[in-house]
């Protein structure tokens, strides 16, 4: 088995390839691991966006709530 001879060697355990980096060289992708890249880095935004979206209401709702309380 090759993992356990790594481990008896002592070679670095290998990282699982992350889908991105930012900043990291694009150099050797293929146009298919881009295009992949792409769209995992569209859905992502897409959470950060709905993400910030809830946010925003629970702030504009406190603001409102607490601008009802105060006293003129």
């Amino acid at each position: 088995m090759v993992g356990d001879n790594d481990e008896i060697f002592g070679a670095p355990p290998r990282k699982p390839a992350s889908s991105h980096e930012i900043g990291q060289s694009l150099d050797d992708l293929s146009v298919q691991e881009l295009n992949e890249r792409i769209a995992a880095l569209k859905a992502e935004i897409v959470r950060l966006e709905e993400a910030l979206s809830v946010k925003q209401a629970s702030l504009s709702a406190a603001a409102a709530f607490f601008k009802l309380g105060e006293s003129n």
